[in-house]
């Protein structure tokens, strides 16, 4: 469960700097680099990154919740949880290139695959 969790945190991270790099080009280097008190307009692709980057930190707590409580419950079904965290990083996984891409119907596939995978690792912590 460990390297799920760690997983899930580093796609976080990427996804926040993914966001910055994609601004990069639009401000450039120099200015990229200063204060960034004002942001040069949004293209399509920084505006997606930012909107999958604030769907992550919406469902990265209720990721984060049943994997701790995975390791402090005794009665836990580590296997369901384990399948459970896999879902939700693949989900979110591929839940980012199509969001960027624009494609709605596979981008819903991939976030129910990531919420199947937390409604599974709930699941896994009830006693049976």
């Amino acid at each position: 469960m460990t390297t799920w969790i760690l997983a899930v945190l580093v796609l976080y991270f990427c996804q926040i700097y993914l966001s910055a790099v994609l601004y990069l080009p639009a401000e450039g280097l120099f200015r990229h680099a200063g204060g960034r008190d004002v942001l040069p307009d949004k293209g399509k692709f920084t505006a997606r990154s930012d909107k999958a980057l604030v769907n992550m930190k919406e469902n990265l707590p209720f990721f984060l919740v049943p994997a701790v409580l995975a390791y402090v419950l005794p009665e836990t079904d580590m296997d369901l949880a384990v399948i459970g965290a896999q879902a939700f990083f693949f989900g979110r996984l591929a839940y980012v290139p199509l969001y960027l891409s624009g494609i709605p119907g596979p981008r819903s596939i991939a976030y129910g695959i990531a919420l199947a995978g937390t409604i599974l690792m709930a699941w896994a912590l009830v006693p049976a």
